[in-house]
């Protein structure tokens, strides 16, 4: 794949001076349409051989265009903050809002070439990361991102010559770093494993362009070119966003039968029964938060559910067995306008949980699946691909050490319209019904289509749903803290079995 970046590419000085004035014009005038626009933001990874030009290519363009509206990240060794969360936390935090310019040095490439090149792991785990770059950048373009991916390259030859010639001139010998020498030690594994990386995400939303680096005119004009032809294209679409997908109908039982109608909502706890069975999972929950095994995990709680259904007051529950420094509470409501501007998973990444932490979802990423698909907020496309999306991001929690525990708190019709009415009618629980309550009841059986739907879909063994019988607020929060508790305790039963093998 790199053939074609070690035949001396070079652009003549005259020729260079010549084509930069139009070609710094344009591409100014297309970022301020992109900024205008503010449709997509602009992802620009920059990878490759040490030496080749990247840093100069990067500085270039901060020149050529308004460094205002370009941000510059570089991903060194992960941070205490950094090593607490997913790793894939410390990009989704770092991404450009629509309308704005990322470039990212030492991306998630950068991280998997070096943990492979020195040994850190094998083959499948490289294959394990290169797929799940492939799914970020999908989910990004898919959500309207446009991404470049730059290899700059130089054959081992040229890199060597590069080396020589620097250490041979005391003016410029301190422009060789630590990782320049290093790599010319590794240049033909480096170049072995990111044959295999590019080999398998050159996609059409998001392919590669290798750039041979020996000649500063001819890779400063090649980057310029893709990066204009490129932003061009897209300012010129309509819509960047796919608002149609080939996928077959999800369907529906042919007998009506939905899961919520297993349910039996007549489970109910006496007052005497209940306060004993609360104490208990709250000093249960309590004991298991302070337990040293909780270092390695966080909890994340995600409540969903009917309107009226006790999401709040079992969420009370769970904080009173808690010290307030162990947990947040994030309520999700509304998009902002600064959430707008990011993928919608992004909202979500934000808040996640550090490791001994504890995070309750009030609502969550599933409003994608649910309010916005009966809403019509977001188009077809975009709910049918958000259970992949949505598996994803809980499947890279858990692999993180995350406990996600779901809960669908459910209740029948007749017990949502008497809390309704109650709520109309006493003067402290009034603030608690809208008029969006009122006009969801109208969808009630479209809601209980996509809850069906959702729980086929996303109920994993990594993280399963919870259903609720929440007819009787006594049975329902003795069920969630029960169920947190036991999720907890199966992690800690999991981590010592691993910990134990691994001593083994």
């Amino acid at each position: 794949m790199f053939e074609s970046a070690e035949i001396g590419h070079a652009i003549d000085k005259d020729t260079y001076e010549a084509a930069v004035p139009a070609l710094r014009e344009a591409l100014l005038e297309a970022q301020f349409e992109l900024q205008q626009q503010k449709r997509f933001p602009v992802i620009i990874l920059i990878n490759g051989i040490e030496g080749a030009g990247k840093g100069e290519t990067v500085k270039l363009l901060n020149e050529w265009m308004d460094p205002r509206l370009i941000e510059v990240r570089t991903f060194d060794q992960q941070t205490d903050e950094e090593l607490a969360r997913p790793p894939a936390w410390r990009y989704w935090r770092m991404l450009p809002a629509k309308g704005r310019m990322g470039v990212f040095f030492g991306n998630w490439y950068s991280q998997m070439l070096q943990g492979r090149v020195h040994g850190l792991f094998k083959d499948p785990r490289l294959d394990q990361a290169i797929a799940g770059a492939e799914r970020l950048e999908k989910m990004l373009c898919d959500e309207g991102a446009l991404i470049f991916k730059f290899w700059f390259h130089l054959s081992k030859k040229q890199m060597k010559a590069r080396l020589k010639s620097l250490a041979d001139d005391p003016l410029h010998s301190w422009r060789i770093s630590p990782l320049d020498w290093q790599q010319s030690q590794t240049y033909d594994k480096f170049v072995k494993y990111g044959e295999r990386v590019l080999r398998r995400t050159s996609r059409d939303y998001a392919p590669w362009h290798v750039i041979e680096g020996v000649d500063a005119n001819y890779r400063s004009l090649a980057v310029g070119k893709i990066l204009l032809e490129g932003l061009q294209s897209a300012l010129k679409r309509a819509d960047v966003n796919p608002h149609e997908v080939s996928a077959a109908p999800l369907g529906t039982p042919v007998d009506q039968l939905n899961l919520l109608d297993s349910l039996d909502l007549t489970q109910r706890l006496d007052k005497k029964d209940y306060e004993e069975q609360l104490i208990t999972e709250q000093a249960r929950l309590s004991g298991l938060m302070r337990d040293k095994r909780m270092r390695r995990h966080a909890l994340v709680a995600v409540f969903e559910g009917n309107d009226a259904a006790g999401k709040g007051g079992a969420i009370r529950r769970v904080a009173a067995a808690l010290d307030p420094r162990q947990y947040s509470i994030v309520p999700i409501a509304a998009p902002t306008e600064e959430e707008r501007a990011q993928p919608y998973l992004w909202r979500f990444w934000r808040h996640l949980p550090a490791r001994g932490k504890f995070t309750v979802f009030d609502r969550s990423w599933y409003g994608r699946v649910l309010v916005e698909r009966i809403e019509g907020f977001c188009t077809s496309a975009d709910w049918l691909r958000a259970y992949g999306e949505i598996n994803d991001f809980e499947e890279q929690l858990a692999d993180a050490g995350v406990i996600v525990v779901k809960f669908w708190l459910a209740i029948d019709k007749d017990t949502q319209m008497e809390r309704f009415q109650e709520r109309e009618e006493i003067s402290f629980k009034r603030f608690k019904i809208t008029e969006d309550d009122w006009r969801n009841r109208e969808k009630w059986d479209d809601y209980r289509r996509a809850v069906g739907d959702m729980v086929d879909r996303t109920s994993t063994e990594i993280a399963p749903w919870t259903l609720v019988e929440a007819n009787d607020k006594r049975w329902a929060r003795v069920k969630v803290l029960r169920t947190i508790n036991r999720a907890l305790e199966d992690a800690f039963e999991k981590s010592d079995k691993k910990a134990k093998k691994h001593k083994d």
